[in-house]
């Protein structure tokens, strides 16, 4: 009986070491098998514009400017004054800063972009989803655009430090949209070179 009791005992210690788990969990994007674009996509001409009015809006302008493909940026534009672009490129990231500067409060910036991104996929527009600012560009605020946006998108480009917890990686695998993600912000001028025909 005292046999049957311990080969029990071990037998349970066995099953709680097991259901425990004695690894470390992996990174949040392990598991996730994103796709990039074999081949350009996109068009000219190329409109820019914000989706949270954050500093990014400047980098990227500044991106495209190193890329010497041809653009214009509206960090405001409306859906009414999209006027024969072949290409949407949205600068996602929003700021409570940036808000406040362009007069603009989030659900109000929400609601621009939702009917931008309506209007460009109603003119068969290509829509390129920038999310540049790393880690400092995530939290409440900036995740209402990425949701809005991202999934919106054709094509999502991103530095990995803004996807540690695999948002913007789901997004895309979630809805098929090609993605790339890079180290440097500097890669993206490499990317976006690509992108373009």
């Amino acid at each position: 009986m005292k046999k049957i009791i311990m080969i029990m005992l071990v037998v349970l210690i066995c099953i709680n070491i097991l259901a425990c788990g004695s690894e470390k969990p992996q990174e949040a994007t392990d598991s996730i098998s994103i796709q990039d674009i074999t081949e350009a996509m996109a068009e000219t001409p190329v409109l820019l514009t914000s989706a949270g009015q954050s500093a990014d809006f400047d980098i990227a302008k500044t991106l495209m400017d190193k890329t010497g493909i041809d653009y214009e940026g509206n960090a405001t534009i409306t859906a009414g004054q999209l006027n024969n672009q072949a290409t949407l490129m949205v600068a996602v990231g929003g700021s409570s800063k940036g808000l406040g500067a362009a007069g603009i409060d989030a659900d109000d910036e929400l609601k621009r972009v939702t009917e931008v991104i309506a209007k460009a996929k109603e003119d068969g527009m290509t829509i390129i989803a920038l999310h540049i600012g790393g880690e400092g560009r995530r939290g409440t605020l900036s995740d209402r655009f990425i949701n809005a946006v991202l999934p919106e998108s054709d094509y999502i480009i991103a530095v990995a430090t803004g996807d540690t917890d695999g948002l913007m990686s789901n997004i895309a695998v979630n809805n098929g949209i090609p993605m790339a993600k890079v180290d440097t912000i500097g890669e993206v001028i490499g990317i976006l070179t690509k992108t373009f025909k």
